[in-house]
């Protein structure tokens, strides 16, 4: 591993400085290493500079028994600097979760932006001259999706459920359920993830924007070893079922774009001699699968399994049937 030439430090030493405050236990000798891609020594080094200097920084206790550094007394908002592309991120951002009716996230980056305004405020003059530009400047293409309100006050009975690890209580497609809410998964639509005993062990999805009359109970659960990523990335899109090996086939003409995309967590690429490229991926839900395909119109062959390519044939018949 080599170290970076001297006149990067300064910029390292303000980057290690930020993501000091950053992180309620600090960094350790190994984060500074993998972060600036620099030797054992040298990110001893770094972090000696930086203590020497600021008495704010000091060791800070973990259970880990690795020696973390970071802020115990103060900060430094005065050398953090927010610039206006960063700025217009965010809002773009917020523009989309508007667009997608994410309410409750549009809020949360409309807080956000406000408090950067707010930290930035010697500079804020000129930061909205170059914001406006770069918002009249920049989009997004427009995207076709479901627009569903969501209630605010329900995802914040639900986040307070899921951080106490208590039960709610609510009325879906009008029935009257008691969920053991694990987490939330955004995609096209928000989902629940969670647990109704009278269908057993397993976790389920549910839309959240059909929820009604949510209410917090007293009555408490354990997730156990529930990961929400882990159960997320069985899927292809949403929906969980039977996880499938899945193999496809595109033409090479599509080479360039297949070989930096990205289908699932679990993909394996491979271009072969002629050209064409062969992808496999494990993964439930069907549907979602064949609906990404579309995408690719006549430059993709399912290769198995063979119930998928079955149900890909049915529904390209049905579709042509439609339009007789």
């Amino acid at each position: 591993m080599e170290d970076k030439p001297r006149y990067s430090r300064i910029s390292d030493i303000l980057q290690l400085l930020v993501l000091m405050q950053a992180r309620p236990l600090g960094v350790t000798i190994q984060d500074i290493q993998q972060e600036f891609n620099v030797s054992r020594r040298t990110a001893e080094r770094m972090r000696e500079s930086i203590t020497n200097i600021f008495p704010q920084i000091d060791e800070i206790e973990s259970n880990d028994r690795v020696k973390h550094w970071g802020f115990t007394g103060g900060y430094l908002n005065e050398i953090i600097a927010f610039t206006p592309e960063e700025l217009a991120n965010l809002e773009k951002l917020k523009e989309i979760q508007q667009q997608q009716g994410f309410c409750d996230k549009e809020n949360l980056l409309d807080s956000t932006i406000t408090k950067i305004k707010a930290l930035s405020r010697k500079s804020l003059h000129k930061i909205e001259n170059v914001l406006e530009i770069l918002l009249q400047t920049e989009g997004y293409a427009v995207r076709q999706m479901p627009n569903h309100n969501i209630d605010i006050n329900t995802l914040s009975l639900i986040r307070e459920a899921m951080k106490a690890n208590k039960k709610i209580t609510a009325t879906y497609n009008d029935k009257h359920k008691t969920l053991s809410p694990y987490g939330l998964i955004y995609g096209e639509k928000i989902y629940l993830i969670a647990r109704e005993e009278e269908k057993g062990p397993d976790p389920y999805n549910y839309l959240l924007y059909k929820f009604k009359d949510v209410k917090l109970t007293d009555q408490t659960f354990d997730k156990g070893d529930f990961d929400l990523k882990e159960f997320s990335e069985k899927s292809f899109g949403v929906y969980q079922g039977l996880a499938q090996e899945v193999k496809l086939q595109f033409e090479k003409e599509t080479a360039p774009e297949v070989l930096s995309y990205h289908f699932h967590p679990t993909q394996k690429i491979k271009q072969n001699e002629d050209g064409t490229v062969t992808v496999k991926f494990k993964a439930s839900g069907d549907y979602e699968i064949l609906w990404h395909l579309f995408r690719w119109g006549t430059s993709v062959k399912i290769i198995s399994p063979k119930s998928l390519k079955n149900k890909y044939i049915e529904i390209l018949e049905g579709v042509l049937k439609n339009q007789n």
